[in-house]
Formats: C-alpha cells, sequence, structure tokens
C-alpha cells in the first residue's frame, strides 16, 4: 500500500485490515453527551449509542481525512453490541470486503468497520460505501 495520506482505488484489497485508531469513552464528555443529546440515559448503563456512533465516526474521519475520497455515499447495517463504560478504550478497524470500478477515474470501496473493546469484544459494527478517485 503507498503512503497512507494518499490512497487511492488502487491502493486497497479486498480482505485488507486497517486500523482507525483508538479512543477512550471520556467519563466527563459521556456526561455532557448525555445531558445534551441522550436526556435521561442512565449512564450506568455505559456510552449510548448515539455516542458510540460519534466516536467511531471521529475515527473514522480523522483516518481517512487524507485519502483520495470524495464522500461516503452509505453507512448500512448498523449493529450496536454493547455499551461501553466510562474509561473504556475502544480500537477501530476497517476492513475492505468488495471494490467497484465506476468509469476510468473513480471506484467505490466498500468496508465493514468495528469498534473491539479492551478484551476485543465487538462494541459497534456498520458497513459503508464510498468513492474513491483513481489513478
Amino acid at each position: 500500500m503507498s503512503d497512507p495520506l494518499h490512497i487511492h482505488f488502487e491502493d486497497v484489497a479486498v480482505g485488507e485490515v486497517m486500523s482507525l485508531g483508538a479512543c477512550a469513552v471520556d467519563p466527563a464528555a459521556m456526561e455532557l453527551f448525555v445531558d445534551r443529546f441522550a436526556p435521561g440515559w442512565d449512564t450506568a448503563y455505559g456510552a449510548p449509542d448515539a455516542m458510540v456512533y460519534a466516536l467511531w465516526s471521529r475515527l473514522a474521519a480523522d483516518r481517512s481525512a487524507g485519502w483520495a475520497q470524495s464522500k461516503v455515499l452509505a453507512v448500512d447495517g448498523l449493529r450496536f453490541m454493547r455499551n461501553p463504560p466510562p474509561g473504556e478504550l475502544m480500537r477501530g478497524r476497517m476492513t475492505v470486503v468488495g471494490k467497484d470500478p465506476v468509469g476510468d477515474d473513480k471506484g467505490i470501496v466498500i468496508a465493514q468497520h468495528d469498534l473491539l473493546d479492551e478484551a476485543g469484544r465487538l462494541v459497534f459494527s456498520c458497513l459503508t460505501r464510498a468513492l474513491f478517485a483513481r489513478r
């Protein structure tokens, strides 16, 4: 694979797994998130689903910021498996499950995204379809 800051359609292979990085469920951020976006949620249950999605979205956006990706066309098949407690460290990964060239200058990359907790258990997953530039 080429420099990760310049990933094009041809640079990813079906079956390839990429790290999205890691993030912790910050207790203060969780309190603020619940107060503003999930009033009534009991933080004893862990981070609400919407916050888990926001954490994944941030990891994915940070990782792909320099890619030759023009847009994410879809986020499908969202699965929320558990609500991580405050302080839990989560790791993100992306597995390329399909590619489809679209003309000479672009292609669609289909990927499975997962957030795993410290024990390696699935917290969240989804499928994405993103439009990448071709070389």
